[in-house]
């Protein structure tokens, strides 16, 4: 009788030792694929069980949390939808997140470390930290401002503050509301497949994920290149250009829309936008030279981010002399986002320097504690502060007597450049109107904005787009709210 008692009792701790084998297995070994697994709701369950953090312009929320009293208990709203889609992106509980709502889901939705205090107490008790919350950079009165003059052509606008690279301004239209895609049902679906079949591509961030040809906004570029260079040490002097110039290497001619190209000087190049003079000096600068001033502001950075990702601009380095040429007046295969063209504008108004622009100003807690700030950006050389001064002169000159006479505000002191970029087979696509430019107010100690804008289907006859007529006035209104604020 007790030999039976024994196996019995052996052969229950021997099913004693599988089920903890098991147990251990499951939970521990294979933890990770159950918790990954689809069939699992007790994540998104948990996710959605508590509100989640917001985004704020101007010490405003842009988004909120809203009670459905359902299993995935809130979904996410939005103020203002359209006009901040290209900052915060959209939070869904059916097709993940976006832009702001990616790039800060942790501390938005209360999994980032420095949320748990008490990690293992969380895990024993089971309980979420609250969300915090996102304060980003963004000043309100110049987004509504280029978000209204844009009034929903296709293009975008990007505004920083040149000084410390705070971006004061993200636009792209058309837009659309990200809280149609919010929850998960029928409704969701329907938005989502209409907005991914949309042509106009509503869900694209144009001003940090569209590159386009920055025609003669990269002239600027060019100029500075240039000056530092030694190429131009007068402004004022001739410069020996031919109109039309023959591009090097080749039959083909290269003409001007201006008139008294010929022979100009860098400051009459620069105010009438000759084409020929900026091509000459671009092959006369060297590619080596010219990508040198370009990636100093941040072409072909490929790891740029705001903090969500930023799609590179580009200037080709392997181009031949004729090739450099277009290249040097923003064609060939020079491409650039709007918020990049910003940049370039902010280094001229800075003394040559550029920060690496951000959105984010800082991240709190629930109870308004601090958790992360910005910090110090990192500092580019794009120009010699010399070359700067020179660079300010020019710009100015531009709105004061030039193409940018739409972009002068009065009580400040504006620097512009136009720039109308031909694309399409044999350039058959309507033109890019394009207009960058900074401000700096007469009470002001550094200019306060700088600012870039694209047109992309300007609504007008071919000949009658320029930067100067379509883009320029969205650049002023931008600006004009800037130093306002």
């Amino acid at each position: 009788m007790t030999r039976y008692i024994r196996l019995a009792a052996a052969f229950c701790a021997l099913l004693l030792v599988a089920l903890l084998v098991n147990a251990a297995r499951i939970q521990v070994f294979q933890a990770r694929s159950y918790d990954d697994s689809p069939a699992n709701r007790r994540q998104s369950i948990a996710r959605y069980g508590q509100p989640r953090g917001d985004i704020l312009a101007g010490g405003a929320p842009l988004t909120g949390s809203e009670d459905t009293r359902e299993q995935l208990r809130y979904e996410r709203t939005y103020a203002h939808g359209p006009m901040y889609a290209p900052v915060t992106g959209f939070a869904s509980q059916e097709y993940g997140t976006t832009f702001l709502e990616h790039a800060e889901d942790e501390v938005l939705s209360g999994t980032a470390p420095m949320l748990r205090p008490f990690p293992l107490w969380n895990d024993f008790t089971r309980s979420q930290n609250p969300g915090g919350d996102v304060v980003t950079t963004i000043e309100p009165a110049a987004q509504e401002a280029a978000y209204e003059r844009l009034g929903g052509r296709k293009g975008a606008v990007a505004a920083i503050e040149p000084a410390t690279g705070r971006i004061l301004a993200l636009v792209s239209t058309p837009s659309y509301d990200p809280a149609v895609l919010s929850g998960n049902g029928v409704m969701a679906k329907e938005s989502w497949e209409r907005l991914n079949g949309d042509r106009d591509k509503p869900m694209l961030n144009r001003a940090v994920r569209q590159t386009y040809p920055p025609g003669s906004t990269f002239k600027v570029v060019t100029a500075a290149a240039a000056l530092d260079a030694g190429v131009i040490r007068d402004l004022d002097e001739p410069t020996d250009s031919p109109d039309p110039y023959t591009l090097p290497g080749t039959r083909t001619s290269l003409t001007n829309e201006a008139d008294s190209c010929r022979d100009a000087s860098l400051r009459e190049a620069f105010v009438w936008s000759c084409n020929t003079v900026f091509a000459r000096l671009g092959v006369r600068v060297g590619v080596e030279a010219m990508a040198r001033t370009a990636e100093a502001v941040g072409f072909n950075d490929t790891e740029a981010r705001i903090p969500f990702s930023v799609a590179p601009s580009t200037f080709d380095t392997s181009v031949d002399r004729a090739q450099l040429a277009l290249s040097s007046i923003g064609q060939y295969n020079t491409r650039a986002t709007p918020l990049q063209m910003a940049m370039v504008a902010a280094a001229v108004a800075n003394g040559g320097q550029v920060r690496s622009p951000y959105l984010v100003e800082r991240t709190t807690r629930a109870s308004g504690t601090t958790m992360s700030t910005a910090g110090s950006r990192p500092l580019r050389q794009m120009m010699l502060p010399s070359t700067a001064v020179r660079m300010k002169r020019l710009m100015t000159d531009v709105v004061t007597k030039g193409t940018g006479r739409n972009a002068a505000i009065r009580g400040a002191t504006v620097g512009g450049k136009t720039g109308t970029a031909q694309h399409g087979v044999d350039n058959s696509g309507t033109p890019y109107a394009w207009f960058v430019s900074w401000a700096h107010g007469d009470g002001d100690i550094e200019p306060k904005v700088a600012v870039a804008v694209v047109v992309e289907d300007a609504s007008a006859h071919r000949g009658e787009i320029s930067g100067g007529g379509m883009a320029a006035p969205i650049a002023r209104a931008v600006m004009k709210a800037a130093l306002n604020s």
